[in-house]
């Protein structure tokens, strides 16, 4: 019989308080296409990540380079919530290692993505109603086929109240949740940019940061233009106008005695405007192999049978 998760299961408790104040029992997010049902939030954590709790200080812009546009929050998350944020989502939520292939110079390429991904969301075209994928203008059932290859899962409670959050502290909307578990400094991600048609012109998204520091390089495209941000628990960077477009970011690796850090959680909200959003995250953050979940005796990621 499964164990019954409650409060104890992700925060150590105190010592001057009894045992039976600390369980708060958890509910779980469901769905078919979940691996496993995903636990909620616990309602105090619920509500201190929600508005007017945070964000925790002003967002601060920074423009003052040529085509940047950040408004960076540090934090958005307090400290000690970032920590419990980081903790629960390591533990809740499925991931992956993604495989995939690619072609360089007419040579396929087979690419071991260099981190852990998970990734949760609906484009514009459709929405969810009852867990069913409806069509986003008729409503009707969606039966066209367009999501076959990846059936996709709505974005769970414990992310859904993150999410809510941000869209109130930057008027902006998202239907996209992507996750990014660095396990340590090997684990990165090279300089890319966010700027494919689906996500339309200058899109804005919303990137998270908990757990170890990291470094957060941009170098603009075209012009001998540089930044250069560490990156700590509960920090945020909105990214947006033609931040994407004429810049690129980077997670660098970590090596010598910074690389065993204890591991970073990224989380980004985007906007996804048509199917085609909904294709790529899944294919990139998903894929077709193995699901591994945290295993807290041997702090790592274990793999598991979905």
């Amino acid at each position: 019989m499964p164990e019954k998760r409650t409060l104890d299961a992700f925060f150590a408790p105190s010592a001057k308080r009894p045992r039976e104040a600390e369980a708060e029992p958890v509910s779980t997010s469901k769905h078919s296409a979940y691996p496993f049902d995903i636990a909620d939030f616990p309602a105090t954590l619920a509500k201190e990540l929600s508005p007017p709790n945070i964000p925790d200080k002003p967002g601060q812009t920074i423009d003052d380079k040529q085509d940047l546009d950040l408004l960076y929050f540090d934090p958005f998350v307090p400290k000690l919530q970032a920590r419990q944020l980081f903790e629960f989502l390591r533990a809740e939520l499925p991931f992956y290692r993604v495989q995939y292939k690619i072609k360089r110079g007419g040579i396929e390429t087979e690419i071991k993505t260099p981190r852990w991904t998970t990734v949760f969301g609906l484009d514009e075209t459709s929405r969810f109603k009852d867990g069913r994928v409806v069509d986003a203008e008729s409503e009707v059932l969606v039966a066209d086929g367009r999501y076959t290859r990846y059936p996709p899962r709505p974005i769970p409670q414990c992310l859904e109240t993150l999410r809510r959050a941000t869209e109130a502290a930057t008027g902006c909307k998202f239907n996209f949740c992507l996750v990014n578990y660095y396990a340590s400094g090997a684990d990165s991600i090279s300089y890319h940019s966010d700027d494919e048609r689906f996500l339309g012109r200058d899109p804005t998204i919303a990137s998270f940061s908990l757990g170890a520091q990291r470094d957060f390089l941009m170098k603009h495209k075209t012009a001998p233009e540089s930044l250069k941000l560490a990156l700590g628990s509960g920090a945020m960077i909105l990214m947006r106008g033609t931040t994407q477009s004429r810049w690129l970011h980077s997670i660098p690796k970590r090596t010598g005695k910074n690389s065993e850090d204890g591991g970073r959680i990224n989380i980004t909200f985007r906007r996804a405007m048509t199917k085609d959003g909904t294709e790529n995250y899944y294919n990139y953050n998903v894929g077709r192999g193995p699901m591994y979940r945290w295993d807290r005796i041997r702090r790592e990621m274990r793999q598991r049978n979905e």
